[in-house]
């Protein structure tokens, strides 16, 4: 009786082994699932504000690279465009030209934009470009997920640039056209779904501006206050050389072959 009884206790103690065995692996196999699925949405988020991002690169660069003739190079390099605004005038170099990038549209001038001087303020009150979470139409797709900010500025000026680096080859320096500009382009995406875009003050960060030497001290820039608050964010720095590129038409063959066409003009 006594050996019965040592018997039964020895395989509870074993039972209650087993179960605390399985319990462990069951709760390192949950830890590491919710582990695995926190990668994976991440790396989903990831991806979607990469291509947000660079998708509002892209569209830019598909104005200013089309046709003259089309109406989105128009409006890029109009006087009112994003980068005609610091080409045509001389006095715009130093701003920081803001719009929200929305896929739907082709029209990024100064009255759908910000324009914000180094020290703060609006210049000429122009301050329609700052993406608003609550608007549905700030958003970059129906779903109302994905929001993305551009903003375009001249870049600062080199202490280690060459001379006449600013100049394109072949034209005349006087020329207003035949300077070189070099922009500095951000574009910074956010996912105002999962966390909202703004500070327990009441702060908007999409207010804020998105080059760090305008901020002023003790503020954040863009990038830090989406970080701040906890709110999904890509910023994708981009620098463009934008510059006048023009052809020639070999008129004169010096008595080798008949005279190019386009050099004889029609006749009435």
């Amino acid at each position: 009786m006594a050996y019965r009884s040592t018997e039964q206790g020895a395989t509870l103690i074993v039972v209650l082994l087993f179960l605390v065995l399985i319990m462990l692996a069951g709760a390192i196999a949950v830890r590491q699932s919710t582990t695995d699925l926190k990668v994976a949405t991440s790396d989903q988020i990831n991806t979607v504000l990469l291509q947000s991002a660079d998708s509002a690169n892209q569209k830019l660069e598909t104005m200013v690279n089309g046709s003259p003739a089309s109406e989105g190079y128009k409006d890029v390099t109009s006087a009112t465009g994003a980068l005609g605004h610091f080409i045509l005038f001389e006095e715009n170099k130093v701003n920081e030209f803001i719009y929200c990038f929305n896929p739907r549209t082709q029209r990024y001038l100064t009255n759908s934009a910000t324009v914000r001087a180094p020290a703060g303020g609006y210049v000429d009150s122009l301050n329609n470009g700052i993406c608003d979470y609550t608007k549905a139409t700030d958003y970059t797709s129906e779903r109302q997920a994905v929001m993305t900010q551009m903003s375009i500025a001249l870049t600062p000026p080199s202490a280690n640039a060459g001379p006449f680096e600013h100049v394109v080859i072949g034209k005349e320096i006087e020329d207003r056209t035949s300077k070189k500009y070099q922009f500095d382009i951000r574009a910074t995406a956010s996912l105002p779904a999962y966390k909202k875009p703004e500070t327990p003050q009441g702060v908007k960060c999409f207010e804020q501006s998105s080059i760090k030497a305008n901020v002023a001290t003790g503020e954040k820039s863009l990038n830090e206050c989406l970080l701040a608050v906890g709110t999904p964010s890509k910023m994708l720095y981009e620098q463009a050389d934008v510059e006048n590129v023009s052809s020639s038409t070999k008129c004169y063959p010096f008595g080798r072959g008949p005279m190019n066409s386009r050099c004889v003009l029609s006749t009435p």
